[in-house]
């Protein structure tokens, strides 16, 4: 049987350099990528709902995202993730440390380059990922109520139900543009996520492959921790 394998160097030493995140608790570590990033936006979203649980089962939470004090302030007044679990990266100095995926390299700077991923080039499951959110996915929970999506029926995802939520974030983003985004250098850059053990060993982690891509289950983003929460009433 493989040996579990240990947290990388460079996350063991943020987190022993923050209160309360060092080894004897198990940790949920985001790597978020810019915090304008649709998958910044959405993965704060998914994570809100599930922090009871988290706290009820004794997981302590941070997420590092690339952005400034001022895009951290709004991050979290728009997405409800409270404002002491995000730590703001001036850079992508940490994704790096961690081999997170830079993203696609072209000719033209990152403009150019996030275009093409948008477009699922160098961004594996990116166009899967934007269908889903205009057909509907009925293996995912529903993320608007009321008029017009109830029309539509109860208890999964409608169609444009996903894509309406994306919208909206992206209005919130280019609405404060350089708030959430005051540097374009790193739009490309992925994130990842890493569960640890109380003593550093990787419970789980993913690395981002491409945009929309910040959970291996994207029809229900939080389904790896199931194992290590309490079940739901």
């Amino acid at each position: 049987m493989p040996q579990p394998s240990i947290a990388p160097a460079p996350l063991r030493e943020r987190l022993r350099a923050l209160p309360g995140l060092g080894q004897g608790r198990r940790r949920l570590v985001l790597l978020l990528s810019q915090l304008g990033d649709f998958d910044s936006l959405e993965y704060a979203q998914a994570l809100v709902p599930a922090l009871p649980r988290l706290q009820e089962a004794g997981i302590a939470v941070v997420a590092f995202a690339i952005g400034d004090e001022a895009g951290a302030e709004r991050f979290c007044a728009y997405t409800g993730l409270p404002r002491t679990l995000l730590v703001p990266e001036p850079g992508a100095r940490l994704h790096r440390e961690l081999g997170l995926y830079e993203g696609l390299r072209v000719p033209g700077g990152p403009w150019p380059a996030l275009l093409l991923m948008c477009a699922g080039i160098g961004s594996p499951g990116t166009l899967v990922e934007v269908l889903r959110g205009y057909s509907g996915d009925r293996s995912a929970a529903p993320r608007l109520e009321g008029a017009p999506f109830s029309a539509l029926g109860e208890g999964y995802l409608r169609p444009f139900e996903l894509a309406t939520v994306r919208l909206r974030n992206m209005q919130e983003v280019l609405g404060r543009w350089r708030t959430y985004v005051p540097s374009d250098e790193h739009l490309t850059q992925r994130g990842g996520t890493f569960l640890l053990d109380a003593d550093d060993t990787i419970l789980y982690a993913h690395r981002d492959r491409g945009i929309l891509g910040f959970s291996a289950t994207m029809d229900a983003p939080l389904r790896f921790l199931d194992p290590w929460l309490p079940p739901t009433a």
